[in-house]
């Protein structure tokens, strides 16, 4: 099972970092006269690729966390409360670094 898991963290780093190679930002180009919506396209496309970027960035540094953990045998251990994270929690989230309940409080202090 543990090399399964690792495994499939390689193989969605590596499908993160292609898609990050693959993802061009675009700058708008010059605007003329009548083209005001033809801008505001690009700058809609540009915005959407940006926060994609920014998302795959994000779960690319989740990864890598978990990777880590794995290579250092503290993998499905949660790093709040040192206790095991549960193997439904990591089979539906292999990133996740908390239990759920540390995950909980995490939240609920984030909310505030």
């Amino acid at each position: 099972m543990d090399n399964a898991i690792r495994t499939a963290l390689v193989a969605e780093r590596d499908r993160l970092i292609a898609e990050l190679k693959d993802t061009a930002i675009i700058a708008p180009g010059t605007m003329t006269y009548g083209s005001q919506a033809a801008a505001a396209s690009q700058v809609f496309e540009q915005q959407r690729d940006l926060a994609l970027r920014d998302h795959n960035q994000g779960q690319l540094e989740h990864v890598d966390a978990a990777l880590a953990r794995f290579d250092a045998g503290t993998y499905g251990i949660c790093t709040s409360c040192h206790l095991r994270i549960g193997a439904e929690r990591l089979e539906a989230l292999p990133t996740a670094a908390l239990c759920i309940d540390c995950q909980r409080i995490a939240g609920a202090a984030r909310r505030r």
